[in-house]
């Protein structure tokens, strides 16, 4: 058993892992409220998280740099540290609330954690009450502060890589980033860029799940 799962992808690796806590979290239900989600076990055998609704940080930066609003960028953290800081545009529902919102099932969906291991959580959640379009984003906050806001580049880097740290350059200011050049200096801050708060998801007060759209 060990030796198969040493053998997985990475992303048959995260479905996996996204399985075991999907499972958890939905048998567990929200011991709060007593509600419970219901899962079609024959669907999601079959389900894995696929590469392809796996999407890297550099892309979503282009995507809010274009001003694209067909996805909805949700972040699955806590309220405080959403509020340490968040990447824009992204609104604020916690694993927990995920059933509890109003996101529609016929939206693009981006989550995000500070890993892949919760945000996957939230996917198998959503997957498993007929969500159609759930991504996730690769790494999380940790790979946006590491890639987007703060890129590093070695003093020794090669022609290519100054090419494309040039480029990261102009991204990074544009989110109020800061690149790097060389090493950073130990226990040097680096502060995090402020980032107006969006309007609050709606919560779905009503008791039930959300509603089918489309057609």
């Amino acid at each position: 058993m060990k030796n198969y799962i040493m053998n997985l992808s990475g992303s048959r690796k995260l479905a996996l892992v996204a399985l075991i806590l999907g499972l958890v979290a939905v048998l567990l239900g929200n011991p709060y409220d007593n509600t419970f989600t219901k899962i079609n076990v024959k669907s999601l055998s079959v389900e894995s998280i696929r590469d392809s609704e796996i999407i890297n940080v550099k892309e979503l930066a282009g995507w809010i740099i274009e001003g694209r609003v067909d996805y909805r960028l949700v972040d699955l953290r806590d309220e405080e540290a959403y509020k340490e800081y968040f990447i824009p545009t992204a609104v604020n529902i916690p694993t927990s609330k995920l059933m509890e919102s109003n996101l529609m099932r016929n939206q693009k969906i981006l989550l995000y954690c500070e890993d892949n291991i919760r945000a996957a959580q939230g996917w198998f959640i959503l997957k498993a009450n007929n969500y159609k379009s759930v991504y996730i984003l690769n790494s999380g906050v940790d790979s946006w502060k590491d890639e987007i806001l703060f890129p590093t580049i070695s003093e020794n880097a090669s022609t290519e890589e100054k090419a494309e740290f040039d480029k990261m350059v102009e991204v990074s200011k544009f989110f109020g980033g800061s690149p790097q050049i060389g090493e950073t200096e130990g226990g040097k801050e680096i502060k995090m860029p402020k980032i107006e708060m969006p309007a609050a998801v709606p919560m779905n007060t009503s008791g039930g799940k959300p509603k089918r759209e489309g057609c």
